[in-house]
């Protein structure tokens, strides 16, 4: 099993994320590595699939304090609350990321001079430009 055992450098490395990341999550309770002669963390598989698991809950919007509660319980009720607390969130940044990529699209494929004047763009960020109409007075800072 010495062969399977990973030091932080080469965990690091397989995340893409620097070490220091590693060391923050040891010291917030995430992770536990084993250690070896001189103190030099040495990560399992099992070691592995929490970094895996830390990551993509990161990526997902989730932080640590979430993160922990996830990891530390041993009842699958908390942990699904932990992820229906944030699926709604999740999926709010979803839709906007789509709604974001839309409007680039719609730039992107524009023939007008000036994308600003395009219909398309325009009805793209016509639901945040909401009740305002062109001509409109400006009301004072505006």
């Amino acid at each position: 099993m010495k062969s399977s055992l990973l030091a932080i450098g080469e965990v690091a490395e397989h995340f893409n994320l620097p070490t220091h990341v590693l060391r923050h999550w040891e010291s917030v309770g995430l992770l536990s590595p084993s250690r070896a002669e001189g103190g030099r963390r040495r990560y399992t598989r099992a070691d592995l699939v929490r970094v895996g698991t830390i990551v993509e809950m990161k990526r997902a919007g989730l932080g640590l304090p979430d993160i922990a509660d996830f990891l530390g319980s041993i009842h699958t009720t908390a942990r699904k609350d932990v992820l229906r607390r944030n699926q709604l969130a999740l999926q709010d940044r979803i839709a906007a990321l789509q709604s974001a990529l839309a409007l680039v699209e719609a730039a992107l494929h524009c023939s007008h001079d000036d994308i600003a004047t395009c219909p398309t763009y325009q009805s793209c960020v016509a639901e945040m430009v909401g009740t305002h109409t062109a001509g409109a007075p400006e009301t004072a800072g505006s």
